[in-house]
């Protein structure tokens, strides 16, 4: 019986359906606020690498398009789905576009900072445990192969 995540669970992809729970029910997510026009962009090919080095022990990464910093994910879901998979190959959920920060905050976001500080740019991160409690939360200059990102990614999948 998969663990009741504590995450909101109505949650909706870019395509315009719903996430099921049960894809994220008793796994570790790495949630990333990501952009297709930020310098950081190509980090969605470490997100690629980690997907495939750790999808079968049990991680989700989740890619949340934000469109809060700079103005660097101006496109439509189809336009994002498209960048993000002919460029690096992306295969892992994507979220409909969402606010991370401000009076429109997800609810996700709600959740995943908490009474933490703002996001500060792109591609920030929160590790979150099988239990649905964030587990660690990065920085957008945390590259998806910092060491520290792996270990905290490997003590969540136990």
């Amino acid at each position: 019986m998969p663990v009741p995540t504590k995450l909101p669970t109505n949650l909706t992809t870019l395509d315009g359906t719903a996430l099921s729970p049960e894809a994220i029910a008793d796994k570790v997510v790495l949630f990333v606020n990501v952009a297709s026009q930020c310098g950081l962009t190509p980090q969605y090919k470490g997100l690629v690498e980690l997907d495939k080095a750790y999808g079968d022990r049990g991680l989700v990464i989740v890619g949340v398009p934000c469109n809060q910093f700079g103005g660097q994910e101006p496109g439509s879901p189809d336009e994002i789905k498209d960048f993000a998979k002919s460029k690096y190959d992306v295969d892992f959920t994507l979220l409909e576009k969402q606010d991370v920060n401000g009076a429109n905050r997800s609810p996700l976001y709600q959740f995943l900072i908490g009474e933490g500080p703002d996001i500060d740019w792109n591609f920030g991160k929160f590790l979150v445990g099988r239990d649905g409690e964030t587990v660690e939360r990065f920085g957008p200059r945390t590259a998806p192969d910092d060491g520290g990102l792996k270990a905290a990614i490997e003590k969540a999948l136990g």
